[in-house]
């Protein structure tokens, strides 16, 4: 069922939190020298000590609680022994399942000094994804979200991947309804209280074709150009929106 009642969305809240919580820390440890691999076992030490678990760890067959993403990498990158180098950029994406109920995050993070392309692109992503969220609201609907992630990215000469999306969110960690970043204002499903969905918008520095990687999991651009990635899981409310995994 996609309207969680008042104390499923609190539930769900509590979850965020412990995720924003992780990701600030995780955040705040990238560096030159760090390999992805370090990052996710930081990840799944940091869920274990809040009493959480790894939403994405086994399942659909990723190995790892952290998604880290590298450069050309889209999203599912999974975490090796790779270590990031200074003008990387790493997009991570980790969910946490807490007392029944997920939560989802991304963002993309610079690794030392990164050239002013890729500054601008992870500027644009989670700008898109704050003008999706300010199209929260009840009596809205899905299509005036991605009619205003895409719109915003276009306008700065950057494009949108069409081919991945958000989702809703809860006792499982993918649920109904599927919420793109691109669409028309006033199309799709009508926003309603208690719906709890992630926006997630990718963004391409070139084109923004797909494909699957050699190593099976991960998404990346075909023209190889960067890309960013950001998420909030957040819940309509009677007045409007919350955003569940705000980071303080």
């Amino acid at each position: 069922m996609m309207i969680k009642t008042p104390a499923e969305v609190n539930q769900i809240k509590q979850s965020c939190q412990i995720l924003a919580r992780v990701m600030t820390e995780l955040k705040s440890m990238v560096r030159p020298g760090l390999s992805t691999a370090e990052l996710n076992q930081a990840a799944e030490d940091l869920i274990a000590q809040a009493g959480a678990e790894p939403s994405f760890k086994n399942y659909n067959g990723f190995p790892a609680a952290l998604c880290t993403s590298v450069n050309e990498v889209i999203v599912h990158g999974p975490p090796t022994d790779y270590q990031l180098q200074s003008g990387d950029i790493v997009s991570l994406d980790l969910g946490a399942f807490y007392q029944g109920f997920h939560s989802d995050m991304a963002i993309t993070v610079p690794v030392g000094s990164i050239d002013g392309q890729s500054e601008r692109l992870i500027y644009v992503t989670e700008e898109a994804l704050m003008r999706g969220i300010e199209a929260v609201k009840p009596g809205g609907y899905l299509g005036d979200i991605g009619q205003a992630i895409s719109e915003y990215v276009w306008q700065q000469g950057f494009d949108v991947v069409r081919e991945l999306c958000g989702h809703g969110i809860g006792r499982s960690v993918h649920e109904e309804p599927d919420v793109l970043n691109f669409g028309r204002s006033g199309q799709g499903l009508m926003l309603k209280p208690g719906l709890v969905i992630c926006l997630e918008p990718m963004v391409t520095i070139g084109r923004a074709q797909i494909k699957l990687a050699a190593d099976g999991l991960s998404y990346v651009s075909q023209d190889g150009s960067r890309s960013a990635h950001f998420e909030h899981t957040v819940a309509v409310t009677e007045e409007g929106v919350d955003i569940l995994t705000q980071m303080s």
